[in-house]
């Protein structure tokens, strides 16, 4: 630190105080009985303030600077705004000794010799309180909550903003050392208020708020007349009797002198958020001097040490970052730093620090040594035994205890020195002079070599890995790079402050200068990056640069050949491993920084117990690594529940399931998963999968619950077909339904319970594939002749095909494949019977039910034949039904149309004798057997050429799906506008008959013709508005549907019509019965129609719908 006095002037009368405006811009200055104004930049008055009538002892700035304060002998004070206006003056008993303004409030404290005032803008009057002495200074701490007053007879007290004292400190000397001067600290880093004190007793102390001492009193030596801290707290100034301005730091500790004057210093203050120091003196004088800190550092490869706070040094590693403070406790001069070594000169004395071991990361360091003596000198270079100063032109080596062993005298003045290695006390120093000589100094040998002498003086050295090449930066900002065999000047580079060579790379240099950062490799051009600060160091792809006060290190890309290892230690140690000698070898390793080598040299040879020594109680890591690979040798050597042991021990936790698995011991890998965190995955899905293997799914279902892997515990319900526990998980997780029931599904197909794995499919929306089995199961059906299941299963897929066709995209083609499943499920149905009644002995169906059964199927297949259905088995049961019940001339046909068909052996003489014992029987049908059009009454032929429908009005015959006789039902057709739930409402109305005339009104346009019942009240007929007019002659070959209105809805009975009440996209189906004391029973499920005596007989017999066969006991969907 070094004070430059930036201007002076002289006042002629005593300066007692000064204070700042707190943008620094004016000093305001008490002289004699006025107040001087300066401007701080260049020391210009600006403006003397009459006021006072006399001497001014005090003078304060508001933290706001709107205002500020002086305070005078003449019992006055008087408040100044910054526009150097007096605004407002009160007064006191006494003079004035110091005034102070709350940081916070802006109130201003003004003390007298008997008491001391408190006065804000806001107050009218200034609040007075007596004291018991002089109060000869003051203090706001800075949060402005307590104020701070030092008086004559030794007492400290510390006040509230009111006023009251809420502590009191007794100094030791009491009245005999007055207290002159106090300061708390503005430090915002600090946890606790300090105050610093400094008596007439010759003492600096620092107190808590509390009133506790902090440490010892520091002895001066003067009488201190002014104390103030730095605007962050971080340094202190003392002037006094000693007629000079001292800087402290804020611990109490002397680092220099600012400035020397003629007389004692009264006050002294530091400019607000810098640097320069104002000292105002008893003859007049007022100095404004500028302190400049200047960096204490050095360098070695990768450790930077730096003085920090005056007082300590911070050692950083720059590739780890690490750093640690040595705190010195007194002003640091210089710091040098080699290998182990640390030196740092102090004012008396100078430490060598080295470092507790010799691991390459090691930041631990203890004093090994203390020359207790004053030393001069401009540089500081430590080496492994020795310290070198440099004084001017002179360098003198020192032993460690402070013996001088060498000097050098040089030619010039030395400007650059540095170590450059070499063996234990006899190391290389480069040295560069102001003439431009260049030299090399060996610490054991008197004589200096030079290497060469340029013309320009010498500001930065460095010398290549190898010793061949010297690069110089001269005072002209070049940089000069030389072969130091022959000489020559290889090239130089403008531009440069300071040059360093990569310690790797021979060929590789980089220098900084003009705000970038300059990079040459061998004869290539540069490669420009931009930095600020100086190049200090290259190391590998790092460069270390310093710029201002902090060190970086700068990560260059680089494309670079890796040159030969040129490590002793390194190259012996792998010489005494061959040679045996193991435990030599392992000291190398780790002298060389390479212990992984040691280790690994160790664990090749088994030696694990010399490694874990070794080791010692190192890095944890290294020890689960050591036992690591003794597990991995426990395991080669076949010893798996050792390794296991050891595995788990070292944290290897898959390598130990997996032995213990592969070996099958259950109870050890039960503890281990038992053991293990949840968070552990891959460990537990590990165990999981060999209490799998070796079949106890229990314990794995157990540890995927543990990690909550509930996909996996799916998995494994399936793979272990534990059904129930997989549908007790999907019915909390939905989610998983598909992964359990599908898989279910394949199991119940795999196991031939083909309809549950429809089911499940279908459950799971897995529809093709659910279908796909119905699909299957009807084929097999149909080819082992089990038409009762065929028509269930195709009943079965036309319903799912109606469920799919709710999907918009597919409505049409679904609707298409319903209606055709529907249609061979009541065919084959049908032929069930056909078939039992041509393949078994016994008949199990009365003549009339196979008699229909067998018109229904002719009637039903006009075009293809479905798969299975023997049109000769139809036309035979026909035959002989027909002729036993008198219908000959029905017979006589189907004798006839089998005439033309393939007739299997076994029906070859009954047909032949058939046909011909018809030809005896009459040639007509009975009249009993002929089927009624219950819409038209007409009587339809035994064989229609239509099919199904009538002859005469093309009503479709709706058939007893037990007896397959005609049932008394016509179907109608709701009128255009009327919704389902409207019709129902209004058929469940039973509302009363009106006598009404109803007529049938035929409308024909060009695409359809429609019949309408068209209502007119009248008072004649009593006839049921639907079935007034149902017969009629039929006169086109177009189906005309019956279409009512809501006014015959609402005449209908409710136990009349029955609804196949079909899901959408269907629309439902109304039937209205003729014969309503006919009971017809319409199954809920499939909407087949039965007379109802047949139905109760066919549930009973097989409790369930013969058709869909759902139970009795279902409820309706």
């Amino acid at each position: 630190m070094r004070a430059v006095l930036t201007w002076r002037d002289k006042a002629e009368l005593c300066i007692y105080d000064l204070a700042f405006k707190p943008d620094g811009t004016q000093l305001i200055l008490a002289a004699g009985n006025r107040l001087l104004v300066y401007d701080t930049s260049d020391g210009t008055l600006l403006q003397p303030l009459k006021g006072h009538k006399d001497t001014v002892y005090c003078v304060a700035y508001a933290k706001d600077g709107k205002r500020f304060a002086s305070g005078s002998a003449d019992k006055s004070v008087i408040i100044w705004t910054s526009k150097l206006e007096g605004i407002l003056k009160y007064t006191h008993n006494d003079s004035i000794q110091c005034v102070s303004y709350n940081p916070v409030t802006h109130q201003l404290a003004s003390c007298s010799s008997s008491d001391f005032g408190l006065w804000s803008p806001e107050q009218k009057s200034v609040s007075k309180h007596k004291s018991s002495s002089k109060i000869t200074c003051c203090s706001w701490t800075n949060d402005g909550q307590y104020l701070a007053l030092g008086m004559f007879n030794g007492i400290i007290s510390i006040r509230n903003k009111n006023g009251e004292e809420k502590v009191k400190i007794e100094r030791p000397g009491g009245s005999l050392s007055p207290i002159w001067s106090i300061c708390w600290s503005p430090s915002r880093e600090e946890h606790n208020d300090i105050l610093a004190v400094a008596d007439w007793g010759q003492k600096l102390s620092f107190y808590q708020l509390s009133g506790k001492q902090i440490g010892k009193d520091r002895s001066l030596n003067f009488d201190p007349c002014c104390l103030s801290y730095f605007t962050k707290g971080e340094y202190i100034l003392l002037g006094g009797s000693d007629k000079q301005v001292s800087l402290f730091t804020k611990d109490g500790v002397r680092l220099g002198t600012v400035g020397e004057q003629n007389s004692w210093v009264w006050t002294c203050k530091v400019k607000p958020d810098s640097n320069y120091v104002v000292v105002g003196c008893q003859d007049g004088t007022i100095s404004f001097y500028q302190l400049i800190f200047s960096t204490v550092h050095g360098l070695y490869k990768d450790r930077y040490a730096y003085r920090d706070s005056m007082t300590d040094v911070i050692v950083q590693h720059l590739i780890t970052e690490q750093k640690v403070r040595i705190k010195c406790k007194e002003l640091v001069k210089k710091i040098a730093i080699y290998k182990n070594r640390l030196a740092i000169q102090l004012p008396e004395k100078i430490l060598i620090y080295e470092l507790y071991s010799d691991d390459s990361s090691d930041m631990h360091y203890r004093v090994k040594e203390k020359i207790v003596k004053k030393f001069e000198c401009n540089l500081l270079v430590v080496c492994a035994d020795h310290i070198i100063l440099c004084q001017e032109k002179r360098l003198q080596c020192l032993s460690f205890s402070g013996v001088k062993e060498r000097e050098w005298q040089m030619e010039s003045l030395i400007r650059y020195i540095k170590v450059i290695g070499g063996p234990p006390g006899r190391e290389g120093l480069l040295v560069g002079l102001k003439n431009g000589q260049i030299l090399k100094i060996f610490v054991d040998n008197l004589f200096a070599i030079v290497l060469l002498k340029q013309a320009t003086a010498v500001r930065c050295l460095d010398m290549s890995a190898s010793r061949n090449k010297l690069a110089v930066v001269d005072e002209n900002d070049t940089c000069l790079v030389y072969d130091i065999h022959t000489k020559e000047l290889l090239f130089q580079e403008p531009n440069a402050n300071s040059v360093a060579w990569n310690t790797q790379c021979e060929d590789m240099l980089c220098f900084s200068g003009g705000g970038y950062l300059n990079i040459k490799a061998s004869t290539f051009p540069v490669h420009q990056q931009k930095l600020q600060g100086f190049v200090v160091g290259y190391n590998g792809s790092k460069i270390f640069c310093l710029h201002v006060f902090s060190m970086s290190a700068v990560e260059v890309p680089q494309e670079r050949k890796k040159r030969g290892e040129t490590n002793n230690d390194l190259f012996l140690a792998d010489v005494f491993s061959y040679q045996g000698k193991f435990h030599e070898a392992a000291k190398l390793y780790k002298r060389s920084g390479h212990e992984n080598l040691a280790l690994d040299m160790y664990t090749d040879l088994r030696m694990f117990e010399y490694a874990k020594d070794f080791l010692g109680s190192g890095d944890p890591k290294e020890t689960k690594m050591l036992i690591t690979k003794q597990a991995d040798w426990a395991r080669n050597i076949n010893e798996p529940k050792a390794a296991v042991e050891m595995y788990i021990s070292a944290g290897e936790h898959v390598k130990a399931i997996e032995i213990t698995g592969d070996h099958g011991w259950v109870d050890m890998l039960i503890d281990i998963a038992r053991k293990l965190d949840k968070a552990e995955r891959e460990p537990l899905l590990m165990c999981a999968y060999y209490f799998k293997k070796l079949d106890n799914p229990g314990y794995a279902a157990e540890t995927y619950l543990k990690i909550g892997d509930l996909k996996s515990l799916v998995q494994l319900y399936v793979e272990t077909q534990r059904w129930d526990e997989a549908f007790a998980l999907g019915e909390k997780h939905p989610e998983f339904k598909d992964d359990i029931y599908v898989p279910y599904a394949q199991w119940l197909a795999e196991n031939d319970r083909f309809e549950e794995a429809q089911k499940a499919f279908h459950k799971a929306g897995r529809q093709r594939e659910a279908v796909r089995v119905l699909e299957q199961l009807t084929h097999n059906a149909v080819v082992e002749s089990r038409f009762n299941d065929a028509a269930y299963y195709y009943w079965m897929l036309s319903m799912q095909c109606l469920d799919i066709a709710q999907d918009p995209a597919q409505k049409d083609m679904m609707l298409d494949k319903f209606r055709h499943f529907q249609h061979l499920a009541e065919l084959y149905h049908g032929y069930h019977a056909i078939q039992r009644y041509t393949e078994e002995p016994f008949s199990f169906h009365l003549p009339e039910t196979l008699f229909n059964i067998s018109r229904f199927l002719l009637h039903s297949l006009t075009k293809d034949t479905p798969l299975g259905i023997s049109k000769v088995n139809t036309l035979f049961t026909l035959a002989k039904q027909s002729k036993a019940l008198g219908a000959y001339k029905l017979a006589r046909h189907a004798y006839d149309k089998l005439q033309g068909l393939h007739i299997p052996a076994r029906f070859q003489k009954s047909i032949e004798l058939g046909s011909l014992t018809i030809r005896s029987k009459p040639f007509h049908d009975c009249e009993e057997l002929v089927p009624l059009c219950y819409r038209c009454s007409t009587n339809n032929p035994l064989l229609n050429n239509l099919g199904n429908v009538c002859i005469n009005c093309r009503q479709p015959f709706v058939f007893s799906a037990s007896s397959y006789e005609v049932l008394h039902l016509v179907e109608f057709y709701l009128e255009e506008g009327i919704t389902d739930e409207e019709a129902v409402s209004l058929i469940d109305l039973e509302a009363p008959r009106h006598k009404r005339e109803n007529k049938w009104q035929e409308i024909t346009s060009n695409n359809s013709q429609t019949l309408r019942l068209d209502e007119t009240m009248d008072s004649m007929g009593d006839d049921d508005p639907f079935t007034a007019k149902l017969s009629f002659e039929q006169g086109g070959s177009e189906f005309v549907p019956v279409v009512v209105s809501r006014s015959v809805l609402r005449s209908m009975s409710r136990r009349d019509v029955l609804i196949k009440r079909w899901p959408p996209p269907l629309q439902w189906q109304y039937f209205r019965s003729l014969l309503p004391d006919a009971s017809i029973t319409m199954c809920p499920s499939c909407f087949q129609m039965f007379h109802s005596e047949d139905y109760e007989l066919l549930v009973l017999q097989h409790t369930c719908c013969p058709y869909c066969r759902r139970r009795i006991d279902e409820p309706s969907p």
